[in-house]
């Protein structure tokens, strides 16, 4: 990343993300703008993890800290497992409904 001009500050989605319904509002949005690799979903919960704390979450999920930051991270590739830790760990829950876009069959 460049350098940041005089005056201005890096945009950071972390400040954002105040409130359970920012948390899920923001990974809502990510689940319906990934492009099917899982890599704004993983950056979303990355950030959500930053947001609430990434120690407290490495001791909620039982995972280690720095694991969970290379697996959340933008290279990162993380077990279906750990992400579905995560997620019960925030206090969120995966639904699926059906994508009336979709072809079915």
């Amino acid at each position: 990343m460049g350098k940041i001009p005089k005056g201005f500050s890096r945009w950071d989605v972390v400040e954002h993300l105040k409130t359970d319904e920012d948390l899920q509002n923001y990974l809502d949005a990510c689940f319906e703008e990934d492009p099917g690799d899982g890599s704004l979903v993983r950056a979303a919960l990355g950030d959500i993890a930053r947001a609430r704390g990434m120690a407290q979450l490495a001791r909620d999920t039982g995972l280690a800290r720095e694991g969970l930051y290379k697996a959340l991270s933008a290279e990162g590739n993380p077990e279906f497992s750990t992400v579905m830790r995560v997620i019960q760990a925030l206090g969120l829950k995966l639904h699926v409904e059906p994508n009336h876009a979709a072809p079915v069959g």
